[in-house]
């Protein structure tokens, strides 16, 4: 009995080793497809799911799994990989997973019941996936687990195993990175060979050219918006082409469906994608033998301006990576062909051009400030135009005292006293300076003394009878008379007094006491106090306006906020050159005294012609030079 329970348990350990062999060769033929399929794993779906399986095979109690993804920091994010695959009731992991993606950190939250019943020791783990600050998706686990530590190792483990899915988002971003440097430098390539040309033409047939050779296409055309419709520019390889022709009508037709959808447009159409019409480009590809075409509108300021079109044939249609490389390509290229095309007119249609969207933005529903620009200008203008004003021709202007008076040595001498200078007033009679007399007072009396002596003489000779002596005698006597007579006028003269009441204008002789002067040297200058007449400098270009008896205003630089009255009294027919033009002098008189002037003040002067149009007034000067000029150039 005891040998066939024996027997028995041992038949059944050997089964049981059998049945445990037969797992674990299956469970290792799983792991090690499971691993092939993550290494091999071509899209992001697919990495996930392996990734997902493995993750929760080497995780004991594991219930379920759930990876979400969505584009980097904008979501939505939805679910790429499930586990168990089959297994369709993962919405109770749905709130475990927004709150992973909202908090951005690893959470472990109890499961909530589902349909009444609670789940006693079953957990949920979410973990996000960032790479370089940026929330690509989470990762959710529901779990088994009855302590702390469990948990926390099954979180450490979910930590490390998320750092694939990291490498996974950063190798595809690096991989992003180095397409987009490709696309931009072969983007600025093309368009490095069109910015070198002076013409917009020669631009235009670089590029077409460029792209041609690149993308291997069959034939690359250009053309912009004229009139509401588009116009081929440029074909790649013809330098010339006849714009009536059925194939660049088609050309055209093409572009201008793709300008008005303001849509990239790919024929055949993809799969996926944006739905456009593509009629024209069907109609194109009939006609024209391309099968696969790729027209791009051309942007400037916000405004479709043109479109590129490349043909190839149908067995090499257009990739992504040729979209998005002709995208870049017209972003750069679009506002620089435009505005060559802008600047390579004449100029009668940038005038035009000018005018037109002037007026599009003056009538348009915005540009508000253009709208109250041009009214002010406009009520400016007309303000001009219709006003009058006063008329007044300006002058520099100089005070000329009407009367000068000039005080001279009346002898040779020397400047004994002098407390006058220029800017002093005086009375009439005031001593302006004395000459020294010491001189004169030696000479009259030597003179006296010879006097004395011919008397002498005269009265002997007449004593004695002597008529020839006494002849002499009375010659001598009224020479020296004489002398003594011109001494005596000299020294009434020594005192140099003021002639009249008035303002020294010039002479300063104070610090030059014992000079020398020389008879008929002007010492003095005296001008009257209340006598000044205007000079002012009329240009000659005003003169012809200018009247006798017209009254004006004079602004002194002393005085610059008291304006005084003037009448024009004389105008001198004779001009002076002065700084390069021609002026003429002008004398006007003060209508009434002021005690303030003084000669050879300055100031500016106007004189008031009449009333005129205050467009004429401003504009008359300008108006005049151009006549005169057109008149010299006119044969």
């Amino acid at each position: 009995m005891d040998e066939q329970i024996n027997s028995q348990h041992a038949s059944l350990q050997d089964e049981a080793e059998a049945v445990l062999s037969t797992l674990a060769q299956g469970d290792a033929a799983q792991d090690h497809g499971l691993w092939t399929a993550f290494v091999e794993a071509a899209t992001v779906e697919a990495f996930c799911r392996s990734w997902l399986a493995l993750q929760c095979r080497m995780m004991a109690d594991v219930r379920a799994g759930m990876v979400l993804l969505g584009p980097a920091d904008r979501g939505p994010f939805r679910p790429v990989a499930t586990w168990p695959e089959g297994h369709r009731q993962f919405k109770h992991l749905s709130k475990a997973a927004e709150r992973t993606l909202r908090e951005r950190r690893g959470l472990v939250l109890p499961s909530e019941p589902v349909d009444g019943e609670t789940q006693n020791g079953r957990y949920e783990i979410g973990y996000p996936v960032e790479v370089r600050g940026s929330l690509h998706g989470s990762v959710v686990l529901e779990v088994t687990s009855t302590s702390d530590v469990e948990r926390q190792g099954m979180m450490r483990q979910l930590h490390w195993g998320a750092a694939w899915l990291e490498l996974l988002f950063s190798r595809e971003a690096l991989a992003a990175e180095k397409n987009t440097r490709e696309r931009i430098q072969t983007a600025l390539d093309l368009v490095a060979t069109s910015v070198g040309h002076e013409r917009f033409y020669a631009s235009a047939l670089a590029l077409v050219n460029a792209m041609a050779t690149s993308l291997s296409c069959d034939r690359v055309s250009i053309g912009f918006v004229k009139g509401g419709r588009t116009q081929v520019t440029a074909l790649s390889h013809s330098a010339e082409f006849k714009e009536q022709t059925n194939v660049i009508r088609g050309l055209a037709e093409a572009m201008d469906e793709a300008i008005d959808q303001r849509e990239t447009i790919v024929y055949p159409s993809p799969a996926e994608g944006v739905s456009v019409v593509t009629q024209a480009h069907a109609e194109l590809a009939k006609e024209g033998g391309s099968g696969a075409l790729l027209c791009v509108p051309l942007e400037a300021g916000g405004q479709a301006v043109g479109a590129l079109l490349l043909e190839r044939p149908a067995e090499r249609a257009f990739d992504q990576k040729s979209v998005d490389l002709c995208r870049s390509v017209a972003s750069l290229i679009g506002p620089v062909l435009d505005l060559h095309r802008r600047e390579d007119r004449w100029v009668g249609a940038k005038v035009w051009d000018s005018f037109t969207r002037y007026v599009r933005d003056l009538l348009g529903p915005t540009h508000v400030a253009l709208k109250v620009t041009t009214v002010s200008i406009a009520g400016l203008l007309a303000f001009c135009v219709l006003a009058e004003g006063e008329y007044r021709v300006s002058a520099k202007t100089v005070l000329e005292p009407i009367v000068q008076r000039a005080a001279a040595a009346p002898f040779n001498g020397y400047i004994r006293e002098a407390s006058i200078r220029a800017g002093d007033v005086v009375r009439l009679g005031d001593v302006l300076c004395t000459l020294d007399d010491r001189e004169l007072r030696l000479e009259r009396a030597k003179s006296s003394s010879k006097l004395e002596e011919y008397r002498k003489e005269y009265h002997k000779a007449m004593a004695e009878r002597q008529a020839a002596k006494v002849e002499i005698a009375t010659a001598q006597m009224n020479q020296v008379e004489s002398e003594i007579a011109l001494l005596d006028d000299q020294l009434a003269h020594t005192r140099v007094t003021a002639p009249f009441d008035g303002i020294v204008v010039s002479g300063d002789w104070t610090q030059s006491l014992g000079s020398p002067v020389e008879k008929g040297k002007v010492l003095f200058e005296v001008a009257p106090l209340d006598g000044y007449r205007v000079v002012l400098e009329v240009d000659e270009r005003d003169i012809a306006d200018v009247r006798v008896g017209q009254q004006g205003q004079l602004l002194l630089s002393a005085f610059p906020s008291d304006p005084v009255a003037v009448t024009v009294a004389k105008v001198t027919p004779v001009s002076t050159a002065k700084e390069g033009r021609n002026f003429f002098r002008v004398e006007a008189t003060l209508d009434q005294p002021h005690g303030r002037l003084r000669p050879a003040m300055e100031g500016a002067g106007k004189i008031e012609i009449d009333r005129r149009l205050l467009i004429w007034i401003w504009t008359h000067q300008v108006v005049d030079w151009l006549r005169l000029t057109a008149w010299t150039w006119l044969p």
